[in-house]
């Protein structure tokens, strides 16, 4: 039996995947954003050993979230599931003055690695669309000038496989891997997608717990479990560390090395 804390779990994919992992016999903590969300994920996953509250457009309940699931870990595994898509118009700034795309999808998951005890699997989940991302150094002083929201998305995808190559790299004792769940039918896929959301937990689940060698790799993009060529940005270690000083410098959590 495995500990396993997976993010963003109280619907679609991350739902689906502390179910699974509930009904393998794994010790899961679920998350949610609110306490009405963090009804929905006991609702959906009632096997769920504990369920932790956070807004992840916050760097506080971010932190706050960090120390709450530490106190339940420690954790041989964390899926970094929770995100937010992007749609186009203007969004409204965070709290912190941050764009919420980047806030969400990369800080926070980046703020949760730095301030929680390694674990021995790391799973980030990113999307196809990282292939169309851009990742600038100087992009994360435009997070404070909300543009395009597929854009800002599809560059935030890119920074999640960036962020799990980094970590892969400078933790060598932790499987540190990004996964594309494919087009999935939940509420950011739509209702047109056509893979079912049993499809897009099916390998963050293999890597938070599967011993076969194939699955423990590091520093890899996997889909539908098998091993993909990301981005080429993705593998630029110059950009890997870029975005962790970007990221510290924005959040005042550093990445231990």
């Amino acid at each position: 039996m495995a500990s396993i804390f997976v993010t963003g779990s109280s619907a679609g994919i991350g739902q689906e995947t502390a179910s699974v992992l509930v009904n393998g016999g794994h010790r899961v903590v679920v998350h949610a954003r609110s306490n009405e969300r963090a009804a929905d994920a006991q609702k959906g996953v009632p096997g769920a050993a504990a369920v932790v509250i956070g807004d992840l457009s916050s760097l506080d309940e971010t932190r706050a979230l960090a120390e709450a699931a530490q106190a339940l870990g420690p954790f041989d595994a964390v899926v970094h599931n929770a995100g937010i898509g992007g749609r186009n118009g203007r969004r409204a700034l965070t709290g912190d003055g941050l764009d919420p795309i980047f806030q969400v999808n990369v800080l926070a998951p980046y703020v949760l690695t730095a301030l929680m005890s390694r674990p021995r699997r790391l799973v980030y989940l990113t999307s196809g669309l990282h292939y169309q991302g851009v990742f600038d150094p100087h992009e994360l002083e435009r997070q404070r000038r909300p543009g395009d929201g597929m854009k800002a998305y599809r560059d935030s995808k890119l920074c999640d496989v960036l962020l799990a190559f980094a970590v892969a790299r400078l933790w060598p004792s932790t499987l540190s891997n990004a996964v594309d769940p494919g087009w999935i039918r939940t509420r950011m896929g739509g209702r047109g997608a056509p893979g079912p959301v049993s499809r897009g937990a099916e390998t963050p689940v293999w890597l938070a717990t599967s011993d076969e060698p194939s699955a423990l790799v590091s520093g890899r993009l996997l889909k539908d479990r098998q091993q993909l060529s990301a981005n080429p940005a993705a593998y630029d270690q110059g950009l890997q560390d870029a975005l962790l000083r970007g990221c510290a410098a924005l959040s005042g959590a550093r990445l231990p090395t």
